[in-house]
């Protein structure tokens, strides 16, 4: 894969989501928000809240609590914290429980969706996530009988399978012709958008997708689906956890 950018910054954590220290330049600096060249840190995006961390630099420690996306990535300082000026090298590091976590728990609302796809046909609706918690809303009209159980049986089957996830970017057109490959009710992916993002969890799920996973469904952990709620019509909400 080729450089991300955004802004002036270029997104390392789309090539390698196993980074979690590098160094970087600092390019502007307020206590608003700090732009560097170079960052692993996950801007948040497609329910995946965004990550934390720390910059090091000159003997000073800056505690990153967010990011903002806007021209450009800034990173959120905690309040109260010195920043470094602009021109500072700096060297940045992920919270690294935070980040394997959200992963773990990103890749595993793949895994559901691509089991509650393959078994009942139905679409998302909308999700969230946390640290090892996380919701999806799938458009289904009935619950069908034992469906509770019968969904965290298969999504830790497939764990045990231990398929390998993959990453990789189409241009736009070629990766429209991946029968399903919008497992949403509706397409996010923005029109401006020339090279999609794949995410395939391999012989179950291919999604368009920009946030960060695992490298197999093993390193998921045992998915327990704690609660199926009934949201409306044709609108059910399963919650899950995720356990080592």
């Amino acid at each position: 894969m080729g450089t991300h950018l955004h802004g002036r910054t270029a997104r390392l954590e789309l090539d390698d989501q196993s980074l979690r220290e590098w160094d970087a330049l600092v390019l502007g600096s307020g206590p608003e928000g700090i732009v560097l060249d170079r960052s692993a840190f996950y801007p948040g995006g497609g329910g995946q809240p965004p990550d934390h961390g720390v910059l090091v630099w000159q003997g000073v420690q800056t505690r990153i609590a967010g990011v903002r996306k806007g021209d450009d990535l800034e990173l959120i300082p905690v309040e109260g914290d010195p920043v470094p000026p602009a021109g500072t090298t700096v060297t940045c590091a992920l919270e690294d429980d935070r980040r394997t976590a959200l992963m773990r728990t990103h890749s595993g609302l793949h895994l559901l969706c691509g089991v509650v796809f393959r078994d009942y046909g139905c679409l998302v609706t909308g999700g969230n996530m946390d640290e090892l918690t996380a919701r999806m809303d799938f458009d289904l009209s009935e619950v069908p009988p034992g469906f509770k159980q019968a969904v965290e049986d298969a999504c830790n089957a497939e764990v045990e399978a231990d398929r390998r996830i993959d990453v990789k970017e189409l241009p736009r057109a070629e990766a429209f012709e991946i029968p399903d490959i919008i497992r949403t009710a509706t397409n996010l992916v923005p029109p401006e958008v020339r090279d999609v993002r794949i995410v395939d969890i391999v012989g179950l799920d291919t999604q368009a997708d920009g946030g960060t996973h695992v490298a197999s469904t093993k390193q998921i952990g045992r998915i327990q689906v704690a609660k199926v709620e009934n949201k409306g019509r044709g609108f059910r909400r399963l919650r899950i956890k995720i356990a080592d």
